[in-house]
């Protein structure tokens, strides 16, 4: 499965949390021509001093991209946060076509659309069609949510005794984000053709169930509280979230209420060579985070 390890393989991003693990994985999958790329080299001068080609890269910067990409064969181009990021990612694409990169794996999200409610959903849409209309070869890589998040949202929850959410019970397939990044390494050291696949976690799981194993992890009685879309959204603005992330979260519940969010696949198994890590495993290895 590291058929390409050979080839000079970029990681966009380098510097996030997801772009550090994927980096990781690709050392230790024995990749020998890793370029890791970054607003700020500095940050990354630990993959320096292990061999890693650490570039220049910002997707506001034209010249940049050129540079970054020169000599690439594959790209691991990691969704951005930028208001813009649709434009930025396109135009990512398009510097990798002009030089010359051969493949393209993308970390996208479940039921990308361009008519979503959140316009985070929409932009990987937009993305995905720039990738699939430029010839290369391709994984979109439709990443379920993190379970990483559900430590992140337990604060409230264990203050108030009360998760809200508006999934009207829908299961939601939580995936790790080192399950993620193996997966995306994985992919860039080995996929072909061209294809969309689901990343996701073994098996789905309801929000009344997150709430359960708060409750069961920490001894906080954590009720569930199931709302509609726009109750969620003006709970979360009162919260103090901004609109845009409000929506986007408010659009991934509507999305599960759907049945988007309980697929299941092979996808980690496939590209990482390990079974994904179940929720609840991860929820207990992470327990001390909960303030358990």
């Amino acid at each position: 499965m590291t058929q390409f390890k050979d080839q000079t393989l970029l990681v966009t991003g380098a510097g996030g949390q997801l772009g550090r693990l994927a980096v990781d994985e690709l050392l230790a999958r024995g990749a020998t021509k890793i370029v890791a790329g970054t607003r700020d080299t500095a940050k990354l001068s630990d993959f320096a001093a292990r061999g890693v080609d650490v570039r220049h890269l910002d997707f506001d910067d034209d010249s940049s991209l050129a540079s970054a990409f020169a000599g690439v064969d594959r790209v691991l181009l990691i969704s951005g946060l930028a208001p813009n990021r649709a434009q930025q990612q396109i135009g990512a694409v398009a510097a990798a076509k002009a030089a010359g990169v051969k493949y393209i794996a993308y970390t996208s999200a479940p039921a990308a659309r361009p008519n979503a409610d959140a316009g985070g959903i929409s932009d990987h849409y937009w993305t995905e069609q720039a990738i699939a209309a430029s010839g290369l070869d391709f994984t979109l890589l439709r990443d379920h949510i993190y379970a990483d998040m559900a430590i992140v949202g337990a604060g409230a929850a264990l203050a108030s005794g009360k998760l809200f959410d508006a999934t009207n019970g829908g299961g939601r397939n939580y995936v790790t984000r080192l399950d993620t990044a193996r997966t995306a390494a994985g992919a860039l050291l080995s996929a072909t053709g061209k294809e969309i696949v689901e990343v996701t976690g073994p098996a789905p799981i309801t929000q009344e169930e997150v709430a359960a194993l708060y409750t069961e992890l920490t001894g906080k009685p954590v009720t569930r509280i199931g709302l509609t879309g726009p109750e969620l959204q003006a709970g979360l603005e009162a919260a103090g979230l901004p609109g845009p992330y409000a929506a986007l979260l408010v659009a991934f519940d509507l999305d599960a209420a759907a049945g988007q969010h309980a697929i299941v696949t092979d996808v980690v198994e496939r590209y990482s060579g390990r079974k994904p890590q179940a929720f609840s495993d991860f929820l207990k290895a992470n327990a001390a985070a909960l303030g358990a």
